[in-house]
């Protein structure tokens, strides 16, 4: 009682199997990044750049198999969110390991971030030296 698939059927399905195992080997190649690369920085590349594009050829092809409209909008949600959270953790992500010194210097091309590392350092110690004359002023004021 199954009815012929017919050719458009046919190639949805091939197009949804080469989503399907592309999405899979960029989220692999993600993974293997992740594990192989020297440095937070070239991870934190790896685990973003990949993973973006696996996930939407992925989606693509769930899309193309359900073959129901409204699935679409869900599965571009879906998407969309992925997009705009990636390069935000990632920056976060960066920056926390260059703060902890968790990165090869050697492997930067440009450290742009250092004079705004430096600079906050410079603040947060005049900060702290201000705080100290005034805290040993106020002691002295208050032993007079």
């Amino acid at each position: 009682m199954n009815p012929e698939p017919s050719a458009v059927d046919t190639v949805i399905d091939a197009v949804s199997a080469v989503f399907m195992v592309v999405g899979a080997l960029m989220s692999l190649g993600a993974a293997i990044g992740l594990l192989r690369f020297p440095d937070l920085m070239s991870r934190m590349h790896a685990a973003t750049k990949p993973q973006v594009l696996g996930l939407f050829l992925l989606l693509a092809s769930v899309g193309l198999q359900l073959r129901t409209w409204w699935v679409w909008p869900v599965l571009f949600v879906a998407w969309i969110f992925q997009v705009l959270t990636v390069p935000v953790s990632a920056h976060m992500v960066g920056r926390a390991g260059y703060r902890t010194k968790h990165l090869h210097k050697e492997l930067l091309t440009t450290d742009e971030l250092e004079a705004v590392v430096l600079k906050a350092a410079d603040k947060k110690a005049a900060a702290r030296q201000e705080s100290e004359k005034r805290a040993a002023d106020e002691d002295d004021d208050g032993a007079a």
